[in-house]
């Protein structure tokens, strides 16, 4: 395997592309064959919908994603008697890395729970301004607004569904509660209902509200129509320019649909926006990475290690960045003939 590969599969270890698609069938000559399933959870046990969980081997290469249903389930079948790894590199959650040894069984029932992030990805809003529309709702609705706010930010996603279904009862043409509605669906793992409340948000404002896009963006990339994602997106961050998680999902759906010069101007936006972004950074290098940027690339493992130096993801960027380093010196005779 040359280098250059190797970092691929480092980059692909990091950067998951969300979209529905199904197990598939490794190859082997082995006469047993196993199968591998299990359910994700966010937290208070909720099931975790269309979340992406990678199969790897032990060397690092992935071998197939699956996507969880809406009951957190995902299931490899047909694997060879051998020991894998199952990865999750989940937006706003701590990454997770888990071994599996097939060598004498089928493996069933095996539990993960995601972690959120404490405020390090881009899809962390700060709610610290009040806008002039907000201050134009009852004081009831807007009471329990805030009141739905903090019990999102102290992770109790269902109280503060209940505050806000209350404020757009009290308020109906309250956009930016229907917003934090579907925050909160998302939260406990209900990403259709949080598209609706996206989709009314959009609507209640009269398409002026473009965190509502970028949200709405994020559920259809998420769910890998990347395509209409793009359209989304980019409305959302024309109507919100200072969006780094807009620009970041843009960069993403961009990517996905092998815009690469587009996704790359995207990414470096949501960098400027927010340069202490570990997932943006992520981005980066699997965009620079397609393009052969090497250097680039290598800017884009140093910011990361510098943020994240001890986690596992962490670890994998220094072992990437030896790897990119080696091919860098590598060229560098071929670069300086005459």
């Amino acid at each position: 395997m040359s280098r250059l590969t190797t970092a691929v599969t480092f980059v692909l270890i990091w950067l998951i592309f969300p979209a529905v698609l199904r197990a598939q069938r490794m190859g082997g000559g082995e006469t047993e064959r196993r199968n591998l399933s299990g359910t994700v959870y966010l937290e208070n046990n909720k099931p975790a919908d269309h979340v992406t969980v990678e199969l790897h081997s032990t060397s690092g290469s992935m071998l197939a994603p699956a996507t969880t249903s809406a009951s957190g389930g995902f299931e490899f079948y047909d694997l060879a008697s051998s020991s894998y790894a199952l990865a999750i590199n989940q937006l706003g959650y701590e990454p997770i890395e888990i071994t599996v040894d097939l060598s004498l069984t089928s493996s069933h029932g095996i539990t993960i729970y995601l972690k959120p992030l404490a405020s390090k990805s881009p899809s962390a809003a700060s709610h610290s301004t009040v806008s002039t529309h907000e201050l134009s709702m009852p004081q009831k609705a807007r009471d329990l607004m805030e009141s739905g706010r903090k019990k999102l930010h102290d992770k109790d996603a269902q109280g503060a569904l209940d505050d806000f279904q209350q404020a757009t009862s009290t308020a109906p043409d309250y956009y930016e509660a229907h917003y934090q509605m579907a925050l909160a669906y998302l939260t406990i793992g209900k990403p259709e209902d949080a598209e609706k409340s996206f989709r009314k948000s959009i609507e209640v404002s009269g398409d002026k509200y473009g965190e509502a896009d970028v949200g709405l963006g994020k559920v259809l990339l998420d769910k890998g129509n990347s395509v209409e994602a793009e359209k989304t997106l980019r409305h959302g961050v024309e109507l919100s320019p200072n969006s780094a998680h807009g620009f970041y999902e843009l960069g993403r759906a961009q990517l996905n649909n092998k815009e690469i010069p587009e996704a790359e101007k995207s990414a470096e936006q949501a960098r400027s926006l927010a340069p202490d972004t570990l997932a943006v950074y992520r981005l980066l290098a699997n965009i620079h990475l397609h393009e052969k940027k090497l250097s680039a690339l290598l800017q884009d493992l140093d910011a990361y290690i510098k943020l994240d130096p001890d986690s596992a993801a962490g670890t994998r960027a220094k072992q990437m960045r030896d790897e990119v380093q080696q091919k860098i010196a590598a060229q560098k005779p071929a670069d300086t003939k005459p």
